[in-house]
């Protein structure tokens, strides 16, 4: 059977050696001219015909042709009487998958949803060459669907998808040419039923989506990928401005593509959205230029009281980094928990910040915790904190946020974290999955500070004194190797000339007021303070470091500046939520008393009333 259709990945086939080299060749050279060939049709094939049919086929039918080329050379060069698998890719499905990036995103959403159930009836609507089946056998297998209708009215299209069928070897998946308005289910219902950059192509929308909506069961779900653009006046994530709405309409109106508003507003008075997203992404071979694009998913409504509300488009205060500043809390929780005595009737607001204390909270009983904080990038972290304990097992969880990297972050992400997130942390992560390849607490405003101070300490040949001091078995064996230190020992005992001129350099480059903000999280307000205290910065900063190292046990009880020296937590040294009895807690329920707020710290607080407020300024 053809990939996914036992829940495996498909073997690539053992061609012939002498073959293999001229067919590899021939498909790279072959990208580029089917590329141009598609990008041909697409922007100067003519569109006619008499009724809808035939306009689809006007415009499908000479990139559908592409496909035929490909299977004829694929047969003679491996000198095979049928396709294998693995060579079956039509040039219009290569080149759509460099431009139709909502398609990814829409199945990752519905499998991560639909993965555990059986006996399941999907219906993809306007599903073209059937690429889609084969792109849903990467999140779920398609063993999972009783049956599979791939319904299109192009007959071009419709052949390369049985074409398709045949080659996979996939046995529950039927080829329907007809019009999605008038398709009816055999089975009466459908579990899952998709429109993937087709609903705008469908004249008779409102008829499509009533149909597709009386169809869908009552757990069923409903998924829409597609361009847009949105109305003069829309929900903040969707909205844009007047030139951009009329150049993506015009441009897409000329192949009779209707972006428009419309559909997804209809759709929205039909079913209750589960999880939007609203992106952009690149055009092959135009630069500059991205394509609006949106991802949709609804099921029919549960309470129509309780609908979801629209997210809030929230941008950073004026000289924020646009990325976190804080991958951790700072503020110990120890000494508050003992003072607040959180109970299962107190409502709780606390600053984001890294979202520990946050998490800390609900493991110490809080019945509800409001984090708030008025940086985005902080939210979103949270959030990605919170999903990740709800959906994956605790290793995953303890290699992203203890270990700070992640072997398959990418995989995780797309297809079990993504789906969950909100729009505004969706976007901000999908860009930003390297933090995890590269070390997330060395990222970020103070994560880079760290790495700026670790080279440093190469350079000056202390790597392994730190790596030294960081691992002290005891707080006695740490303080001798922090006293035995070159660096500290000429701070302490040194010529204070030279002590004073090496910690004025030290503060002009690294203890400035732009540093400490941006790589420290400093406000200016809170270095205003300490100025005022008569005390200059470098002589504070010291000062705080020698009575760290002096007076708390790294390895055993000080997790945030361990974190700072070596880039990782401990499994006995880290925050509450990453031990893993914990996990199992905030996993089994703990997790949803929490709500993530993005906004000023006292707006929060006037919005509703709490039992207990937890703001702390730092260590």
């Amino acid at each position: 059977m053809g990939r996914g259709a036992d829940g495996s990945a498909l073997t690539a086939p053992t061609l012939i050696r002498r073959n293999s080299w001229s067919l590899d060749r021939l498909k790279s050279l072959g990208d580029v001219k089917d590329d141009i060939l598609v990008l041909r049709h697409l922007w100067f094939g003519r569109k006619s015909g008499a009724d809808h049919a035939a306009r689809l086929e006007s415009f499908y039918g000479p990139q559908a042709a592409a496909c035929k080329l490909f299977i004829f050379v694929a047969k003679k060069a491996t000198k095979r009487s049928r396709v294998e698998p693995a060579l079956f890719q039509c040039a219009d499905d290569k080149f759509r998958a460099k431009f139709l990036w909502g398609r990814r995103p829409m199945l990752a959403a519905a499998a991560a949803r639909l993965r555990n159930r059986n006996d399941l009836i999907w219906v993809d609507m306007g599903g073209g060459t059937g690429e889609n089946v084969d792109m849903m056998a990467d999140y779920m297998s398609l063993h999972h669907f009783k049956a599979i209708y791939v319904v299109d009215l192009c007959h071009s299209l419709c052949e390369q998808a049985k074409l398709k069928v045949k080659a996979k070897g996939w046995k529950n998946v039927h080829v329907v040419e007809g019009d999605a308005c008038e398709f009816r289910v055999p089975e009466g219902e459908a579990s899952l039923i998709t429109f993937s950059y087709s609903l705008s192509m469908i004249p008779p929308f409102h008829d499509a989506v009533d149909s597709a909506v009386s169809q869908l069961s009552a757990d069923g779900l409903l998924g829409m990928a597609d361009f847009y653009v949105s109305a003069k006046y829309d929900t903040p994530m969707r909205q844009m401005c007047w030139a951009r709405r009329f150049f993506w309409r015009s441009i897409f109106d000329i192949d009779n593509i209707d972006i428009g508003p419309e559909r997804r507003a209809y759709l929205e008075t039909k079913l209750e959205r589960v999880w939007e997203v609203n992106n952009e992404g690149s055009i092959p071979w135009v630069p500059y230029l991205r394509a609006p694009y949106f991802v949709w998913l609804g099921r029919p409504w549960l309470d129509v009281q309780k609908q979801l509300s629209h997210e809030q488009k929230v941008e950073a205060p004026a000289l924020f980094p646009p990325t976190f500043l804080y991958t951790q809390s700072w503020e110990d929780p120890e000494p508050d928990m003992k003072v607040m005595r959180i109970c299962p009737e107190d409502t709780v607001l606390t600053l984001t910040s890294g979202g520990c204390n946050a998490l800390n909270l609900l493991l110490h009983g809080a019945g509800h915790v409001v984090s708030v904080d008025c940086n985005p990038a902080q939210s979103s972290l949270l959030e990605l904190k919170a999903i990740a304990i709800q959906q994956l097992e605790f290793e995953d969880v303890w290699q992203m946020f203890g270990e700070g990297r992640h072997p398959r972050i990418d995989k995780i992400f797309e297809t079990r974290l993504a789906p969950y997130l909100s729009q505004k942390a969706f976007n901000f992560w999908n860009t930003r999955l390297w933090y995890f390849k590269q070390g997330l607490y060395y990222q970020g405003g103070m994560g880079k500070l760290c790495w700026v101070l670790q080279c440093l300490a190469v350079f000056c040949g202390l790597n392994m004194p730190m790596k030294k001091l960081a691992n002290a078995p005891t707080l006695q064996e740490q303080r001798k190797q922090w006293d035995s230190m070159a660096l500290v020992y000429f701070i302490k005992h040194g010529p204070r000339l030279l002590v004073w001129l090496f910690s004025k350099v030290l503060a002009l480059l690294l203890f400035n007021r732009i540093v400490l903000w941006f790589g420290g999280g400093v406000p200016a307000k809170q270095y205003a303070l300490i100025k005022k205290d008569g005390i200059p910065i470098e002589q504070y900063l010291a000062r705080t470091v020698d009575g760290i190292a002096e007076n708390s046990h790294l390895r055993k009880s000080n997790y945030f500046y361990y974190n700072c020296i070596t880039g990782h937590f401990l499994r006995d040294n880290c925050p509450s939520y990453l031990r893993e009895e914990n996990h199992d807690r905030l996993q089994g329920g703990l997790i949803n008393r929490l709500t993530i707020a993005t906004g000023f710290f006292l707006d929060e607080l006037r919005a509703r009333k709490y039992t207990k407020v937890c703001l702390v300024c730092g260590l």
